[in-house]
């Protein structure tokens, strides 16, 4: 089998930059790999995921509870599993995600209370990597941020694009929730943290964070 790394963080986290600066490295180092980015919203197998980010359940995440929502966004892994990256994966090339199965754990658990997060952790491996037989991830690096960090970002990007919150972005206590659990995701699972802040409570510059990212992945592709 191949090698599955997945980057993983809030929105407005920075990942979707950090993702494409880790691609931009990998391709100027001549490292074969394949990317994907989840959700895949363009394509059918996410249409129960658009339906509940746009509201059509109901505009508050909680309509939708934290193991039926799972199975919208595991249905699409599946699905591009099986159409655009498994045949790679299985002949053991390189796969770089943005999101995966992390990304349940921490969006979905955030609707549960802390003590019933390690069942929940449990049922998610069960569901993609048992019983779905999705290939659990080699290597997660997870960017951590604050939540007025990550909304400043996402007001930012509506703006820019023209675009409107989904019903995630759109609630800031959610993403504080988010937030919580996906530090004890982190810690849950082992994920590989990049850490907000410096030792004296500044702000890491992209670029710092950046090579740190690039070093783990290196550093787990050619130990």
């Amino acid at each position: 089998m191949g090698k599955l790394i997945v980057l993983e963080g809030i929105d407005g986290s920075g990942k979707s930059s950090q993702y494409k600066a880790v691609c931009r490295r990998l391709e100027q180092d001549h490292v074969r790999f394949s990317h994907i980015v989840f959700p895949r919203y363009s394509m059918e197998s996410s249409a129960l995921i658009r339906l509940y980010l746009n509201g059509y359940y109901g505009t508050d995440p909680d309509a939708v509870n934290a193991y039926t929502a799972s199975t919208f966004y595991a249905v699409d892994r599946f699905t591009s599993y099986r159409d655009d990256w498994g045949k790679l994966y299985e002949d053991g090339g390189i796969i770089l995600a943005d999101r995966y199965t992390t990304s349940n754990a921490v969006h979905q658990g955030s609707k549960l209370p802390d003590d019933e997060l390690p069942g929940f952790f449990a049922w998610l491996n069960d569901l993609e990597y048992g019983k779905m037989k999705l290939p659990e991830p080699d290597l997660v690096i997870y960017l951590d941020t604050d939540v007025e960090t990550s909304v400043s970002r996402m007001r930012k990007r509506e703006i820019d694009t023209g675009t409107h919150a989904d019903i995630h972005e759109a609630n800031v206590a959610y993403l504080s929730r988010c937030l919580h659990t996906a530090n004890l995701a982190c810690d849950y699972y082992g994920w590989k943290r990049i850490s907000f802040r410096n030792p004296d409570g500044t702000e890491r510059s992209l670029e710092d964070k950046s090579e740190e990212i690039y070093a783990t992945v290196r550093s787990f592709l050619c130990p």
